[in-house]
């Protein structure tokens, strides 16, 4: 079971990674928002712990943002800002639980534990275009049944599409969903995309990953037209 960590205090994230790791759980860290954004999207996690008082893009931020993506993975924040107005955005914002620092270890592990409980009792997200699926928990891609083997990259340009289905979804929104923040040539996103359209499209002789000129792609259902 995997666990996302966003803390820039290098010698907390050390802490946790450890004691995590010998909990039984896999720990991947992230030392500022955008880096724990891009890796939220991108990777699959039982639950992301957070700090809200980060560089380059605050926790606020993440959480609404993930949230917004219709991204359910459980967030527990853990940060210093403990008073009731900073709980109470970080709730309305997103967070499932809040932890303030110093805080018990044995409190936080116990708090982890019940968001993967409660998560794991929800069936997992799947987004459906026509008879092209993302099962967002397991990042698998099926097309009429078919199993369609993707890269995570190809994967987050694919869900975040699939969130948006029929709408015109920018070359600059799916550089920022799918890339780290020093990613900013368009070029990436377009052979991103054609490699896409040899998987998803060409082999069951689709057209549902249509360019919108002067703006990006968009994913339709083109069922009618096969």
């Amino acid at each position: 079971m995997r666990i996302l960590v966003v803390e820039d205090e290098v010698d907390l994230a050390r802490t946790l990674h450890t004691g995590l790791t010998a909990e039984g759980y896999s720990v991947d860290l992230a030392h500022d928002g955008r880096q724990g954004l891009w890796m939220a999207r991108t990777g699959t996690y039982a639950a992301v712990v957070l700090d809200l008082m980060l560089p380059g893009l605050n926790g606020y931020k993440v959480c609404a943002q993930l949230r917004r993506e219709r991204n359910a993975t459980p967030i527990l924040v853990l940060t210093a800002k403990n008073g009731e107005w900073d709980q109470t955005e970080a709730l309305d914002t997103g967070a499932d639980d809040y932890l303030a620092k110093p805080f018990s270890y044995l409190v936080l592990v116990a708090r982890l534990r019940a968001l993967v409980r409660r998560a794991a009792a929800v069936a997992p997200p799947v987004l459906a275009v026509g008879d092209l699926s993302l099962d967002v928990a397991a990042r698998v891609c099926r097309r009429a049944g078919a199993r369609v083997d993707l890269t995570a990259r190809e994967f987050a340009v694919l869900e975040l599409l699939a969130r948006r289905a029929g709408q015109a979804v920018s070359k600059a929104d799916l550089l920022y969903h799918a890339w780290p923040d020093d990613a900013l040539d368009p070029n990436l996103v377009e052979a991103r995309v054609s490699v896409l359209r040899k998987k998803v499209d060409a082999p069951f002789h689709r057209q549902s990953l249509q360019t919108v000129r002067g703006i990006g792609y968009r994913l339709v259902d083109d069922r009618e037209r096969g």
